[in-house]
């Protein structure tokens, strides 16, 4: 008689019948639930800071014009003054810092 090497062993078979129904059957989440539940968790992410604390309030800041004797550093865009220009090149700044 020949022997069929592909296929399953009967007790193989048997075991693997056995704990697909013991899955089946445990009180797993269907997969609505599951994503409901982290719909609602992230809602809920948006206003906690990394403290765990709510925040409910408004960050005002006010924005100061860049004066005269100021520049914008064309490498770092920092705002510097005029006495830390390393090298202007193509009409931009660079600062002493990014020019090392």
């Amino acid at each position: 008689m020949a022997t069929d090497y592909d296929e399953v062993r009967s007790d193989v078979k048997e075991s693997q019948d056995r704990s697909l129904e013991a899955l089946q059957s445990a009180n797993a989440p269907d997969a609505r639930s599951v994503v409901r539940e982290l719909d609602e968790a992230d809602s809920l992410d948006d206003s906690i800071v990394p403290g765990g604390e709510f925040v409910a309030e408004e960050l005002i800041v006010q924005v100061i014009p860049q004066a005269e004797d100021e520049f914008t550093c064309y490498s770092c865009f920092l705002v510097r003054h005029r006495s830390q220009i390393a090298r202007e090149k193509n009409g931009h700044a660079y600062c002493v810092d990014c020019e090392g």
